[in-house]
């Protein structure tokens, strides 16, 4: 039988959006309600609800039906079901849209308050923040970004660059932002991006049937089955007392590592025995690296562009069947180690740095908590702190992303554990007391990061080196610790923004100037300290057999570029001194600048890691 227009469009829909649909599961009985409400923009929440002003917890039930649009008072409202005839979750059309007040990317909400007319009024008066003035100011910005953590929900989308797939957050408008939190919800709540418009909802819809009168209410920690964690995500509502929580973390155990493994989809080798080359050969390089293939040109390596025929895969993406290597081409070299990620993902680094240092951790890592797995900890740790008057402020970051990209700096304990709702993240201890340089074009003391190309020859040894060229990046606004949104203040990547300017100093250049800003440090002392760290933070990757460590395999080789800080700190004499802080490893690091430069860099690389060559080739070896 031939569809009519509506089935048509209705099946459309359902092949479209039906799979996040299921994912946010919304029952199949209301989707074709849903395709016609969404199609012809029905909004009849009204019609079936309404906010109720609450004047007591006590007597909630004897409230008048009030809404008070003066801001600054923190009123407390609840929505109820007004249909007469009640609400029957087996109606089809039992699904509502509730519109977006404000949709927002972190980094964009202070502007957008300041320029968009009306915003910040509206956040204010939905938020409870005292806001009487016409021109945004600072001080109320401030405190209605801070206060918004109890009313922002997000998603993302699922294609895009890295860039687009940064998660967006949202404000539901006064209707659904006055939905209260329940432990046993009358209704779900979820986000949904209607396609066709490219504009976002979310999706109301009774869990059972309710009378006239009851209360509308949903679960913030929706699907969260373990009660503490479950206790430390409605913290934005409902303030609970954590201290009493052990706050130290140690490394994972196997389990956690075993996990990690499974989930990368990647296989270990079989043992081989190290390869060995004829001292002339020359070897046929197979790259998708278009600095490779622009800039290695030494007289024992050939590019080709025939895989199958390469002795060295020098690739862009993840390697994974390192099983079939080692079985068919043993004598292949790649530039991958197994298990690698356990020093380039953020989490896993955490992870096998506390092999190193205690209960604390490293010296040269900063203070890190999973958010996944971590959270009452760093929980407990944060209401810790801030009962012993300690700095807080913490910096989250996606666990395998780079850039800067959805990463947040705040002492806010609420935007931390919202976090959590968006990306899988860490969250590690900002550095609050950085060692900082004074740029000759800018008045006032900044932020800084060295980032240093480190090659690993092999696992067992420990054949380590670095690259004698590092890279130097700066923040553009002086630092201090205020506009924790400030990007250019509290960040130092600036070559991935348009019209952002970028300083570069060249290495050589900055050692001096360095030196002469602090007469008391030699670099080649601090420099010592920071080859320390790395050889310390190797030593552990490699110290437990795969999946648990970075795997033996004679034919890989790799570079990795290690982003770090300076802060100042105090040794066993309490002197002053400066600590070496790793930020993150990089597999396949940007060599954009290194080529231009330094042309000799893959021929340098190349040479150390596959020639087994270190003289003439500027490089010094760590381990």
């Amino acid at each position: 039988m031939e569809q009519g227009p509506e089935q048509q469009q209705f099946q459309l829909f359902a092949d479209v959006h039906g799979a996040a649909l299921r994912a946010s599961g919304v029952p199949p009985l209301y989707w074709e309600s849903l395709q016609q409400k969404l199609a012809q923009e029905v909004f009849d929440a009204g019609d079936a609800f309404g906010i109720m002003r609450v004047e007591d917890e006590a007597d909630e039930d004897d409230s008048e039906e009030k809404v008070s649009l003066n801001p600054g008072t923190p009123l407390i409202y609840q929505v109820i079901v007004t249909k007469e005839d009640g609400l029957q979750a087996t109606d089809a059309n039992s699904i509502f849209l509730i519109d977006h007040a404000w949709t927002y990317r972190v980094d964009q909400a202070r502007q957008q308050l300041w320029d968009t007319p009306g915003l910040l009024h509206r956040m204010a008066n939905l938020t409870g923040v005292e806001f009487h003035g016409e021109v945004p100011d600072d001080d109320t910005i401030d405190s209605v970004l801070a206060d918004l953590w109890a009313f922002s929900h997000t998603y993302k989308l699922s294609q895009g660059t890295a860039e687009e797939r940064v998660p967006i957050w949202y404000v539901m408008d006064e209707f659904g932002s006055q939905i209260r939190h329940s432990d046993e919800p009358t209704f779900q709540v979820v986000p949904f991006f209607y396609g066709s418009a490219q504009v976002a909802f979310s999706l109301l819809w009774p869990l059972r049937d309710l009378d006239h009168g009851e209360e509308v209410t949903w679960d913030h920690a929706h699907g969260e089955q373990n009660p503490l964690v479950r206790k430390c995500r409605l913290l934005p509502w409902q303030p609970a007392d954590f201290k009493g929580i052990d706050a130290s973390v140690g490394e994972p155990p196997e389990e956690y590592f075993k996990a990690v493994f499974t989930d990368n989809t990647e296989n270990l080798p079989l043992p081989i025995e190290p390869p060995v080359y004829q001292k002339d050969k020359i070897f046929k390089v197979y790259s998708d690296i278009k600095q490779v293939v622009e800039n290695l040109d030494g007289p024992r390596f050939a590019l080709t562009e025939d895989e199958e025929e390469a002795d060295i895969l020098y690739l862009y993406n993840h390697f994974k069947d390192y099983r079939t290597l080692s079985e068919q081409r043993p004598r292949v070299l790649v530039n991958q180690f197994p298990c690698e990620n356990l020093v380039t993902v953020k989490d896993c680094l955490a992870a096998v740095a506390r092999r190193a240092g205690g209960v604390d951790g490293p010296k040269w890592l900063p203070m890190t908590y999973n958010l996944c797995t971590e959270l009452p900890q760093f929980v407990s740790c944060y209401q810790q702190r801030q009962d012993r008057g300690e700095d807080n402020h913490w910096i989250c970051k996606p666990w395998n992303l780079a850039r800067g990209l959805d990463t947040h700096v705040t002492n806010n304990l609420n935007y931390i554990i919202r976090q959590r709702e968006s990306t899988p993240k860490v969250v590690c201890k900002y550095i609050e007391n950085p060692v900082l340089f004074e740029r000759d074009d800018i008045e006032g003391l900044v932020k800084f990061d060295i980032r240093y190309i480190i090659l690993l020859h092999s696992v067992q040894p420990l054949e380590l080196y670095a690259y004698n060229v590092f890279w130097l990046r700066f923040s553009n606004r002086p630092f201090s610790l205020d506009h924790l949104d400030d990007t250019q203040k509290h960040f130092t990547v600036m070559n991935y923004a348009d019209g952002i300017p970028l300083k570069q100093i060249h290495y050589d250049d900055f050692i001096p100037m360095f030196e002469k800003q602090y007469p008391k440090y030699s670099w080649a002392g601090v420099q010592e300290e920071i080859y320390k760290s790395f050889v310390e933070l190797f030593q552990v990757a490699t110290a437990k057999p795969a999946p648990s460590g970075i795997c033996n395999y004679p034919s890989s080789r790799a570079i990795y570029a290690v982003d770090l800080m300076l802060k100042w700190d105090a040794d066993d004499d309490g002197r002053r001194i400066m600590q070496p802080q790793i930020l993150e490893v990089n597999y396949n690091p940007d060599c954009v600048r290194a080529c231009k430069y330094h042309p000799s860099f893959f021929n340098d690389v190349f040479s150390v890691l596959f020639l087994e060559e270190e003289a003439g080739h500027n490089v010094t070896l760590l381990s």
